[in-house]
């Protein structure tokens, strides 16, 4: 629980590599990262490429205030998915929300992020990003897309935690609205 409520968004690093051993243990947090039926529908490209990171750096929207972590990290994590994989059984999809690969993939950088944490590197999700571009960037067939970008480093300040709903701001018993007081649920007492 430490690293889940410990992790912050970073969006400043320092001038330091993250080495390889670090990043195969983000790797695996990902590998094993639940998934409905194991689609195998993830794919994670690892940059370290200053240039290809700046061109990187150009899809990213106007204001985004994780822009400059693109360039400012020392390797960026482009997060992929195949699409018509997650959600799917015979080549159709199974579930009321259509492709679960926005879920899968959610599910996978949620692994990663706090494994990143774990020796001490921060992370940000960019989600605002130019997806069409990035892919012709990194040659991504059109199978599967780019749906975030992950830049780990050693941060250079970390920033206090937002405000968060309270657990029971948000925890329904019985129905939807409940006439329960806030607290424990019935039974966990």
């Amino acid at each position: 629980m430490r690293g889940i409520r410990e992790r912050r968004s970073i969006r400043s690093f320092q001038d330091r590599d993250v080495p390889d051993d670090l990043l195969s243990q983000v790797f695996e947090a990902v590998r094993w990262s639940p998934s409905r039926a194991n689609p195998r529908c993830r794919e994670i490209i690892a940059v370290r490429d200053p240039g290809l990171e700046k061109r990187l750096r150009e899809t990213v929207g106007p204001g985004n205030a994780a822009a400059k972590s693109v360039v400012s990290a020392p390797v960026v994590l482009v997060v992929c998915g195949k699409l018509g994989r997650a959600g799917h059984y015979h080549g159709r999809v199974t579930t009321r929300f259509g492709d679960r690969l926005l879920f899968d993939l959610g599910i996978a950088t949620q692994n990663l992020c706090p494994a990143a944490r774990d020796p001490g590197l921060g992370t940000v999700i960019v989600g605002l990003f130019d997806h069409e571009e990035a892919g012709r960037i990194f040659e991504i067939p059109p199978e599967h897309q780019p749906v975030a970008l992950v830049p780990p480093g050693c941060p250079s300040r970390v920033p206090p935690a937002p405000r968060r709903r309270e657990a029971a701001e948000f925890t329904h018993f019985k129905r939807f609205r409940n006439d329960l007081k806030p607290g424990k649920p019935p039974g966990l007492e």
